[in-house]
């Protein structure tokens, strides 16, 4: 390593460092995330840093009471094409 090629190494290192600071700041601000429900009134949300569901309900406007439920089954952001490929 050469003395010319430090001022290389101090900057990967300072984008390797912005690179996991916004990663860790990103994750830890969209904590919950909240999926509608079949009707206006019920509402899921998921902690995905412990991976508890809670169930919400609304009454009307306001704040709404969350409940922890258990849920089984995966989520994914479209439905899947049927296995015998139609």
């Amino acid at each position: 390593m050469s003395l010319s090629s430090i001022p290389i190494y101090i900057g990967a290192a300072m984008i390797a460092v912005a690179i996991l600071l916004s990663t860790l700041i990103t994750g830890m601000t969209s904590r919950y995330v909240g999926l509608d429900g079949p009707n206006d009134e019920n509402m899921w949300l998921v902690d995905r840093l412990t991976g508890n569901v809670y169930r919400c309900q609304a009454e009307g406007r306001g704040k709404a009471s969350c409940e922890p439920d258990i849920a089984t089954g995966s989520l994914s952001d479209r439905p899947r094409a049927p296995k015998d490929g139609r």
